[in-house]
């Protein structure tokens, strides 16, 4: 099984996710408000000019209306851009083949452009009024007009980039700002995690934001020491309360075998208490080392201790028609304590034994790992996937005795020697158990 170690948080890169996130947001308000405006001035000029031009042409028709009443000869206009048409009925039909479109535009103000004959571009409003007697016609060049306002989109849209990039410079300025007093905090933090007492932090940040997440981390630091030193006591108190009478019941068992008036049951049962003892021992013995997250060392021999859990096992099997043999020849060395091989494979031949009514359980020894497979009820694919949960029972677990912890244990020792684990099942019936060891000495 792969290490359960918790994978470190890349700090910096989130660091920098939210300085860029500042940064992009100040872009995004920025670009947001100058295209609003620029798309709003843009409208807004559009709208007066258009209204200018129409109020100016319907001024300008009915003064050219009432100077061709006056002098039908010889009208003219003051405004150099306006040119103005008359036609009179019998010229109507000039007009149909000269300009269609003037013929069919109603009384009113009309927006026209397109392109001319020499291919150049051009746009025009263009007043029309009809009556009986005449047809006027006033145009408005607007080309000059349609160029002065493609400067002036140009020019604002320009503005928005300008913009832009003016809100890029004071977003990168504002979440250096805001990410400095949150980019010492984190390395103090990181320097405080060098020493084994607390280090105050708060003391260094004004009372602000910054400086109440810097209270908050001395709180939970003194709090975080406070349980680690509860924890250390625990340890010591543990290892030694425990291991006293430990010793006590191994040196009284060994004195008591030593008797040669004992009977065979009376040694049986002696050697019972032997066996728990040392079980004891190395639970506990694996349990402070996962509890301090520290690799203890030695030279394990595992087809040693794998003979003795055999053995132990047999003689607890009682009527139990059940086979304990082992496989493969040679032995497998690790670097680790004879305590943690023997509660990780441990557990495995015990849980085969206590699950396997009939037939047998072989301990295969391999060149790296040791295979513990067992002729019982087997377990399904959901099973084996949730079996090294802490607390998890499989279906045939219903009427046995335990909580559910021991391969619990198993994952944890493995994830803290770099070992690797699995539970599957058999070909037919059956689990096939595997314990594979990471490093293994020649």
């Amino acid at each position: 099984m792969p290490q359960a170690d918790t994978a470190r948080r890349p700090v910096r890169r989130y660091r920098r996710q939210l300085r860029s996130r500042i940064i992009l947001s100040f872009v995004l308000l920025g670009f947001g408000l100058t295209a609003l405006f620029a798309y709003a001035v843009d409208k807004v000029r559009n709208q007066v000019e258009d209204k200018l031009v129409v109020d100016l042409m319907n001024r300008n028709i009915d003064l050219y209306a009432q100077q061709y009443a006056r002098d039908p000869q010889n009208p003219s206009l003051p405004v150099d851009q306006i040119r103005a048409f008359a036609f009179t009925p019998d010229k109507f039909e000039s007009v149909r083949e000269n300009q269609p479109q003037w013929y069919e535009l109603p009384d009113g103000i009309h927006g026209l452009s397109g392109v001319d004959e020499s291919g150049a571009a051009f746009s025009y409003k263009l007043a029309v009024r009809k009556t009986p007697q005449v047809w006027f016609f006033l145009a408005y060049d607007m080309t000059q007009t349609l160029r002065g306002q493609e400067q002036f989109n140009r020019a604002i849209y320009g503005s928005v980039v300008l913009f832009t990039l003016l809100s890029l410079l004071v977003g990168w300025w504002a979440a250096s700002r805001v990410m400095s007093p949150v980019s010492e905090l984190a390395n103090r933090l990181k320097r405080s995690g060098r020493s084994t007492d607390p280090v105050s932090l708060a003391a260094h940040f004004p009372n602000d934001e910054v400086g109440q997440l810097a209270a908050a981390l001395d709180d939970y630091a003194a709090r975080l020491t406070e349980v680690v030193q509860r924890d250390r006591e625990f340890n010591a108190d543990v290892s030694h309360e425990l291991r006293t009478p430990l010793a006590v019941i191994r040196g009284a068992t060994e004195l008591l075998l030593a008797r040669p008036e004992l009977d065979d049951r009376m040694q049986a049962r002696l050697r019972r208490i032997q066996r728990a003892e040392q079980q004891c021992t190395d639970l506990i013995s694996a349990l402070l080392l996962l509890s301090r997250n520290e690799r203890g060392h030695g030279v394990c021999d595992v087809r040693k201790v794998a003979d003795q859990l055999l053995d132990t096992h047999r003689a607890q099997l009682g009527g139990k028609p059940l086979v304990l043999r082992m496989e493969g020849e040679g032995g497998v060395v690790v670097d680790a304590p004879e305590a943690a091989v023997a509660v990780a494979l441990g557990n495995l031949i015990g849980n085969a034994v206590k699950y396997t009514h009939e037939g047998e359980v072989v301990v295969r020894m391999l060149s790296d790992a040791v295979e513990v497979i067992d002729t019982g009820p087997g377990l399904t694919a959901e099973e084996a996937a949730r079996l090294f949960e802490r607390g998890f029972r499989g279906t045939h677990a219903e009427h046995s005795q335990g909580a559910g912890i021991g391969l619990s244990i198993v994952r944890r020792l493995c994830a803290l020697y770099g070992w690797d684990v699995r539970v599957v099942p058999g070909e037919k019936r059956g689990v096939v158990a595997t314990l594979r060891f990471g490093e293994v000495k020649p």
